[in-house]
C-alpha cells in the first residue's frame, strides 16, 4: 500500500495525519507513506522527525481583508494542482488522504482528477474551508463530531470514525509519567498549560498569571508550560522578575515534543480547544480548562469546547481581559475538590473513541478496494 498524506500549517492538521500514518504502519508494516506540505508549515519540523519523506507545494490561504497577498493566492490556486500532479506521478499512491489546511486542497483536487482514491478527515465540529471546498471531489469524508454533518453538503460521503490518535496517548499511567518527569510524591496538583503547536500570547499571559497568583504560593503544585518557540525568549524576563525562573515546581519549555508524557502526568490541562487536543484529553480522561481561540474559522474551537463543557468535562473560559483571574479561580476549585476532578475526568473520557484508528484504517482499505474494482 502506498499512501500520500497531506495536511499542514498547524499541529491541528499535522498530528491527525501522523496518527493516521502510524495506524496504517501498525496494520500494514510494509506500507509506503509520504507527506505533502508547504515549506513554511510546522510539518517541516514534525514530519521528518518521524522518518517520512516530505514533498512541498506552494499554496497559501486567502486573506479575509482586501490585500495584495490575494493576487498571489489566486495565482497559486491555479498552478498548485499541477505541482500536486507531479508529486502524485512520482510517488504513485494507492490513495491520497488529507487532514485539512489549505495544502490539502491541491493534492485532493489533483488526485480526484487523476482517478486516484481520495479521502479527507475533518477533526473539528465545524468543517474548515479546505474540507468544504474538496467535499464534491473526494470519495469519502471522515468526521469525528456528529455535528460536522450539518455543515457538509455531500452527506452520502460522510463516515463518522472519531479522531485518530498516536499510540503514545494512554500508554502511560499518571504515576509512571510523574516518575519520568521527577514530579515529587508530595504534589497535590499537576497543571499542564500550552497554547497549541505554535504557542499563543493569550495562553502565555494566562499561564504567567496563574504562576504568580497560585503556583508560586503552593509548593504542592507543579506547573509545566509550553510557550511556543516564538514567545519563549519574551517570557524569560517576566519569569525572572516574578522569581519563577528558579522555582522547582515551575517548568517552562518552548515546545513539548513528548506531549503524551506530560498529559499523562497532569491532573488538569489548560489549553485551546482544537479537535485533536480534545481527542487526546478524552482518551486519557483529563479535566481541562479550555480557552478557545477566537481567531479560527467560524469560531469552531468554541463549538468544540462547548460540547465538552456542557457535559462537565471542562471549564469553558472565553479569551478576554478577565480570563486570567477566571482561570485562577477554576484552578483553585479543582485544587480544593478532588471529587470534582474525578467527575470531570469521567465526563471527559466519555468522548473517547478508542476504535478511531481501526475505523479509519478499515475505511482506507475499503476505499482502495472499491475503486480498484470500479476501474476493472
Amino acid at each position: 500500500m502506498r499512501v500520500l498524506m497531506t495536511g499542514g500549517g498547524t499541529g491541528g492538521h499535522v498530528y491527525p495525519a501522523l496518527a493516521i500514518a502510524e495506524t496504517i504502519k501498525m496494520n500494514n508494516p510494509t506500507a509506503e507513506i509520504a507527506f505533502v506540505g508547504t515549506e513554511k508549515g510546522i510539518e517541516n519540523r514534525l514530519v521528518p522527525k518521524e522518518g517520512y519523506k516530505l514533498y512541498h507545494v506552494e499554496i497559501q490561504g486567502i486573506s479575509r481583508s482586501l490585500s495584495p497577498k490575494n493576487i498571489k493566492t489566486a495565482y497559486l490556486i491555479m498552478v498548485s494542482p499541477k505541482r500536486a500532479k507531479k508529486i502524485i506521478d512520482e510517488f504513485k499512491p494507492d490513495i491520497v488522504i488529507g487532514t485539512g489546511g489549505y495544502v490539502s486542497w491541491p493534492l485532493l483536487k489533483a488526485a480526484a482528477s487523476m482517478g486516484i482514491p481520495s479521502m479527507v478527515h475533518e477533526s473539528n465540529a465545524y468543517p474548515g474551508l479546505a474540507v468544504r471546498q474538496v467535499q464534491k471531489k473526494v470519495d469519502a469524508i471522515l468526521t469525528s463530531f456528529e455535528e460536522t454533518e450539518k455543515n457538509i453538503k455531500c452527506k452520502d460521503k460522510i463516515i463518522n470514525v472519531g479522531n485518530p490518535l498516536r499510540v503514545k496517548y494512554g500508554a502511560l499511567g499518571k504515576e509512571e509519567a510523574r516518575r519520568k518527569l521527577s514530579v515529587p510524591d508530595s504534589t497535590k496538583l499537576t497543571v499542564l498549560s500550552f497554547g497549541g503547536s505554535l504557542g499563543a500570547q493569550a495562553i502565555n499571559d494566562t499561564a504567567l498569571e496563574l504562576m504568580k497568583e497560585f503556583t508560586l504560593k503552593h509548593n504542592d503544585v507543579v506547573q509545566f508550560h509550553a510557550s511556543g518557540v516564538r514567545y519563549y525568549g519574551e517570557i524569560q524576563p517576566i519569569l525572572k522578575d516574578m522569581g519563577a525562573d528558579c522555582k522547582e515546581n515551575i517548568k517552562v519549555f518552548d515546545y513539548l515534543y513528548d506531549m503524551p508524557l506530560y498529559m499523562a502526568a497532569a491532573d488538569v490541562v489548560i489549553c485551546r480547544a482544537g479537535a485533536m487536543t480534545l481527542a487526546e484529553l478524552a482518551m486519557i480522561g483529563k479535566p481541562a480548562i479550555l480557552i478557545p481561540s477566537p481567531n479560527v474559522t467560524d469560531n469552531h474551537q468554541y463549538k468544540n469546547a462547548k460540547v465538552v463543557a456542557d457535559k462537565g468535562g471542562a471549564f469553558l473560559i472565553e479569551e478576554n481581559a478577565d480570563m486570567g483571574s477566571a482561570v485562577v479561580k477554576a484552578i483553585e476549585e479543582i485544587y480544593a475538590d478532588r471529587e470534582r476532578r474525578e467527575e470531570m475526568s469521567r465526563a471527559m473520557r466519555s468522548f473517547a473513541r478508542p476504535d478511531a484508528g481501526k475505523n479509519i484504517y478499515n475505511e482506507i482499505v475499503n476505499l482502495i478496494s472499491r475503486k480498484s474494482k470500479m476501474r476493472k
